[in-house]
């Protein structure tokens, strides 16, 4: 299965989660390492459009395309166990605590969960701290320039 992932230059060979536990997002919580990646090249780049503006539209992005081999189990996360209002933003804690306990019980390295962007789509969340990690790779990596019209 291929996944998709748009980052900036200077990250684009990393699948550590660093970036991730920085910050922390909607679906981990600060400190808790993952990686997001998106079941398209459309997703992942409205997955990042969101949180810009044609002001802070940095022009070194990259669509990084990653494969990952059928016998890395995929766990798929039960649209029952989201709270109502669970794609709003800023994200909840719901959302945060599902995805830090999908790392701290490392059973998977993959979980599909519903993109809170686009209804009906999925984005994909690596555990870099997974066994099954290093069975995914990176496939490549490509200039990614935004169209300016998406901002007009």
């Amino acid at each position: 299965m291929r996944v998709f992932r748009l980052s900036r230059k200077k990250y684009a060979n990393d699948l550590s989660g660093k970036g991730a536990a920085k910050f922390g997002n909607r679906w981990n919580s600060k400190g808790v390492e993952m990686l997001y990646t998106a079941e398209s090249r459309a997703l992942a780049m409205a997955e990042v459009i969101v949180h810009l503006s044609i002001a802070s539209l940095p022009d070194d992005y990259m669509m990084i395309e990653i494969e990952i081999p059928r016998n890395v189990e995929i766990e798929t996360l039960p649209t029952r166990r989201l709270a109502t209002g669970w794609n709003t933003n800023p994200p909840k804690l719901n959302t945060q605590n599902i995805g830090d306990e999908f790392i701290r019980a490392n059973n998977n390295c993959v979980l599909k969960v519903p993109s809170a962007v686009v209804k009906g789509d999925f984005n994909y969340l690596l555990n870099p701290n997974h066994k099954d990690i290093k069975k995914i790779k990176i496939i490549e990596i490509t200039d990614f320039p935004f169209d300016e019209r998406i901002f007009n």
